[in-house]
């Protein structure tokens, strides 16, 4: 009995110990993955100053990413030394304890992954941008270049601020660039038509954002529904020739059963955003600054998300794009992030088939 008792206790002692060995090797590999983050945060200030003009302006929005992902990750080894140091005293506790009392669980939860893997991908993100006023449609195009990434665009037929819309023969330039990188282009309905309500007898209820009934609600059947989607592609292979890839996003967001039975009908897949993937540009700049913004993307983002934003929002003061897209980007990399088209994404794989309806 003697010895069930001591081997029933050192078994008590030890798992805790042992708990406590493993949080601290997590706290000390989360401790030196934010050393890395620092350094690399001088350097890339440090680079920054020795460079004018533009070249500095994107610099310093990757230091200013990098800084971001200092600060989005600083929990983690904050947690991982506050798990081990609890687990530590668990151990203490239990080893001093008499026999009869039952030791506590050590605290702490599952290891936090390194946050720097520059030898692989730590996941891929899926960037996503929605038409807009096209303020901010040069920046996007010049910082996915930079950066080489590739990632997918949603086209409506919106008014931008060159007082034409983004669909007009001004902007085949702009988009037959973007086809010949390799970016993915679907569909987000011609006249940025959001879904109002399903209609009665199978038909859908739309207030076009544009066009000749913007602003008030349209009743149409799927097939017109359809039509709506397709009027994209049908532009689009005029302006560039190429047709859209089969997928498309609703405006807002807003859709139904039916609205997305209509699309799948004439060879359309939706597609929406991760929780954590919408930016926020759409937002009061005043209740949204871009930094909170920017920390929140950087702290919730995970691998297999789809990020939206837009190229460029009337309503918003501060413009998101400028002050955000090259910080995600790069304190994304500096995470271990990589970063695809929808043509890539598990959920839409076989929407590209050569099976697939569309054109």
């Amino acid at each position: 009995m003697k010895a069930a008792a001591a081997l029933t206790m050192l078994a008590l002692v030890a798992a805790p110990a042992s708990q406590a060995a493993d949080n601290a090797k997590t706290a000390s590999a989360a401790n030196s993955d934010a050393r890395d983050l620092n350094d690399a945060a001088r350097a890339a200030n440090a680079h920054a100053r020795s460079l004018n003009g533009p070249a500095r302006r994107a610099a310093e929005a990757k230091a200013a990413g990098i800084a971001a992902a200092m600060g989005a990750a600083a929990t983690e080894p904050a947690t991982a030394v506050t798990q081990a140091a609890s687990a530590m005293h668990a151990a203490q506790a239990t080893a001093a304890a008499p026999a009869a009392v039952t030791a506590a669980p050590a605290a702490g939860a599952k290891p936090q992954a390194a946050l720097l893997r520059h030898s692989a991908c730590k996941g891929t993100i899926y960037l996503t941008f929605d038409t807009g006023s096209q303020s901010q449609a040069e920046l996007i195009a010049d910082t996915l270049k930079r950066h080489q990434i590739k990632a997918t665009f949603f086209l409506a037929n919106e008014k931008t601020i060159n007082g034409d819309y983004s669909l007009d023969p001004a902007w085949s330039a702009y988009w037959k660039a973007r086809v010949a990188e390799g970016h993915a282009i679907g569909s987000h309905t011609f006249d940025h038509d959001v879904l109002v309500k399903d209609g009665a007898d199978g038909t859908l209820q739309v207030k076009p954002g544009f066009g000749a009934h913007a602003g008030k609600v349209q009743t149409l059947t799927p097939a017109q529904y359809c039509e709506e989607i397709k009027r994209v592609d049908q532009r689009f292979v005029e302006l560039t020739g190429k047709h859209l890839d089969p997928i498309w996003r609703a405006p807002a967001g807003r859709t139904s059963p039916r609205s997305l039975a209509a699309a799948q009908a004439c060879g359309y897949a939706h597609v929406g955003w991760a929780p954590a993937g919408f930016s926020g540009d759409e937002l009061s700049s005043t209740a949204y600054p871009n930094a909170v913004l920017l920390q929140k993307s950087l702290r919730d983002l995970r691998d297999g998300d789809i990020f939206v934003a837009h190229m460029g929002i009337w309503s918003r003061k501060d413009a998101w794009a400028p002050a955000n897209l090259e910080p995600l980007i790069s304190g994304l990399e500096q995470k271990g992030y990589c970063f695809a088209t929808l043509r890539e994404h598990p959920d839409y794989l076989s929407q590209f088939k050569p099976s697939s309806k569309h054109p």
